[in-house]
């Protein structure tokens, strides 16, 4: 057995930085062709590194997430539901209940805090239908689709990628519990053999191959799925050759049947196409950014892991618009001292781990392709700690070339590591100027921004002008057909547009009007050119005329570009869930805990009486009242079960405080409250007591200045 005790001092991150390292210093000895005894000691080096890694992963993995035992409390206590549920229900459909319709809205309201109101955001609503030209041209027709396969025999569907991941997960996992001597054999099906451990090599390919998965595309993918031998989970049946499915739902829109649309697979689009208003609205100042919550819809081929994927989900997007020669933040010295775990397309390639980087390094190293991209970064990750997420489960994975949208030239992820392993949660895109040049093109709009330079432009150029006095009445009703081929003398991207002419805005293609002026000398002052009806026109130079001139420009014009972080708050809003839920040991029975932070919890403060006495009842209702005006949301437990119990099921339902009325509050209008995760308490006057659960909530002071400052109280806790 390897010793890998030399590796102790090495944190995880510090190892897989070793690894990298190590992994380089063998490519540069092969490179210098050195024998293979030199390789030898670094190649062993290398593999006890890696089986140090195993080992370290191995060990986190001992203690498996009850997975089942928090998805018994969520549905218990309805949090969400599948819908339809007395019908069968519907896959991918969810339906949320009370406590998790309040949690998902004060993220929510938490996240138009973080961005819309300190970013100062314009915040708009647009509709869930989309014609299908829009999505045409923004790609989603062509290009929104993942590849799916079929159970040869059973006919049952699955995604490509995720068959494969699953598998090779299973295969991993199965790997490590027969090699640790924990794989029960009694879970095997009947008649179905124990497996053989991997053979040497195998589980680092795979690990390759599930770091790289999103690389294989089509083909490629196909060799994969045959190369690796998998097969459908359930019956080890063959699937067949991967197929592109579009993951857009398709509609009618109006009685006729011959509108085609979509429901709306991003809100993105909507910001796109009212770029015009938005920037009139913002007074044609730049950068600016534009925000919208609301439903996407994508029709899954397979969905599964419950909230994480799904047909109908609430979205969070932002588009920032911004100069694309000017792609550095006004605020982002403020966040570039953040240090982030990070996962570079190269470290992905070369199969080893994450770094720890400040923004402001990963900026100035060329990581991160810009101060915009990298301050949205930052702020994304404060605002997932912000609402509870554990940072020590959170990383930014950045897209590899193969991998990225069709409309991005960067994209960063946040993923959040949960049960089901690292799960996207946040996009963050640099998307160009892709959206806003194919909407312009498509519909002759310019959706550009318009800027008064401090000091003109003087250039030297060549433009094309034409005589319309002589012009017109040559071409009469044909004068379009020849104009139609003017303009494809113009610069690539142009439009014929006069008004943009005169302002000295237009780009002519200089070799083409030369070529012109040429045919025209050649041709004694006249040549022949095919208008855009396909017929033939004699062109003089009497009707137009090549002109060098120099000229100068006030106005810049130009597109800009768009970075954009899209969140996706139902996986947001599970892996929060998996991140608080802990077991609280008690004498009789463990109970459940959700630790949310007060701001995001479902119920703040919890009132209960210590019994249904008559004379607790104004109390009830004043405390309740003088929460309720604050905007506390406040809930009564009277019921008839002891008060441990009252406290057990608020914890189950998150509630971070908790009052409690008794025969001493009758006396001197005290109360105690309760903090749900230390389970210790103050007793104070009612008016104190309202204020500090108002000041916790909206995170003006914290549990421990309470602590600090009120005197503890040890009555009554079960």
């Amino acid at each position: 057995m390897t010793d890998n005790s030399q590796f102790s001092t090495f944190d995880d991150a510090a190892l897989a930085a070793e690894i990298v390292r190590q992994g380089d210093v063998i490519k540069g000895l092969k490179a210098q062709k050195v024998s293979k005894d030199q390789v030898a000691p670094h190649v062993e080096r290398l593999k006890a590194l890696k089986s140090e890694n195993e080992a370290r992963m191995a060990k986190k993995n001992e203690k498996q997430f009850d997975r089942a035992g928090l998805e018994g409390l969520l549905l218990k206590r309805f949090f969400y539901a599948p819908s339809f549920a007395i019908y069968g229900g519907v896959t991918g459909l969810f339906d949320y209940g009370p406590p998790g319709t309040a949690l998902q809205n004060n993220i929510i309201n938490l996240w138009r805090k973080h961005f819309v109101l300190e970013e100062d955001m314009l915040e708009i609503e647009c509709t869930n239908l989309t014609p299908e030209a829009v999505l045409k041209t923004s790609g989603h027709v062509d290009r929104f689709a993942d590849y799916m396969v079929r159970d040869v025999k059973t006919g049952e569907i699955f995604r490509a990628d995720h068959l494969v991941k699953q598998v090779l997960n299973s295969r991993v996992d199965t790997d490590l519990a027969i090699k640790n001597g924990s794989f029960d054999k009694k879970k095997l099906a009947k008649g179905k053999p124990v497996p053989e451990p991997l053979a040497a090599g195998m589980r680092e390919e795979y690990e390759m191959v599930l770091e790289s998965l999103d690389n294989y595309q089509g083909d490629d993918l196909w060799k994969l799925m045959q190369k690796l031998e998998i097969k459908a989970p359930e019956t080890g049946n063959d699937v067949t050759e991967p197929k592109l499915f579009n993951l857009m739902f398709e509609t009618q829109i109006g009685p006729t049947g011959q509108f085609k649309g979509y429901l709306r697979p991003e809100t993105a689009q909507g910001h796109f196409l009212n770029f015009k208003r938005l920037l009139e609205s913002n007074q044609d100042q730049m950068p600016f950014a534009s925000a919208s919550i609301g439903k996407s819809f994508r029709n899954e081929i397979s969905p599964r892991q419950g909230l994480l994927r799904v047909r109908e989900f609430t979205m969070a997007e932002i588009e920032h618009y911004v100069d694309p020669l000017k792609k550095d933040h006004p605020r982002f010295d403020s966040v570039k001292d953040i240090e982030l775990t990070l996962y570079p397309g190269d470290l992905q390639l070369k199969g080893a781990g994450t770094i720890k980087m400040k923004m402001g390094d990963a900026v100035a190293k060329g990581i991160v392709n810009n101060q915009t991209l990298g301050y949205f970064i930052c702020r994304i990750y404060l605002f997932l700690l912000r609402i509870g997420i554990n940072p020590t489960k959170l990383r930014f994975r950045q897209h590899m070339a193969n991998e990225m949208a069709h409309y991005a030239s960067d994209c960063w992820d946040a993923e959040i590591l949960s049960s089901y392993g690292w799960i996207e949660c946040v996009g963050c895109a640099d998307r160009s100027a892709y959206d806003l040049t194919a909407h312009s093109k498509a519909t002759k709009e310019k959706l550009v921004v318009r800027e008064s330079l401090p000091e003109p432009i003087v250039r030297d150029v060549v433009i094309l002008e034409v005589k319309k006095a002589v012009f017109g009445p040559a071409f009469k009703s044909n004068a379009k057909h020849v104009m139609g081929y003017l303009g494809t003398l113009l610069a690539d991207g142009e439009e014929w547009d006069e008004a943009r002419m005169k302002e000295g805005l237009t780009q002519w293609d200089a070799a083409k009007l030369k070529a012109l002026e040429a045919q025209l000398k050649a041709g004694n002052g006249s040549t022949t050119i095919t208008g855009t009806d396909g017929n033939k026109y004699v062109l003089t130079d009497k009707m137009v005329q090549v002109v060098e001139k120099t000229e100068k420009i006030h106005i810049r014009e130009y597109v800009p570009n768009v970075v954009e972080p899209s969140f996706g708050l139902g996986r947001i809003l599970y892996s929060l869930l998996e991140h608080v839920w802990w077991i609280r040991e008690g004498d009789d029975e463990a109970r459940n805990v959700l630790s949310f932070n007060p701001a995001v919890a479902p119920t703040k403060a919890l009132i209960l009486p210590i019994s249904s006495n008559e004379q607790f009842n104004p109390f009830i209702k004043s405390i309740a009242d003088s929460l309720r005006r604050e905007g506390v949301s406040t809930r009564v437990d009277d019921s008839a079960a002891s008060i441990g119990k009252r406290y057990s099921r608020n914890d189950e339902l998150g509630t971070p405080f908790a009052i409690t009325i008794d025969f001493q509050t009758v006396k001197d209008g005290t109360v105690t409250l309760r903090e749900r995760d230390s389970l210790k308490q103050i007793r104070e006057d009612i008016a104190t007591v309202t204020r500090i659960i108002k000041e916790l909530v909206e995170e003006r002071i914290s549990w421990a200045d309470v602590e600090a400052k009120y005197t503890a109280f040890t009555g009554q806790e079960v």
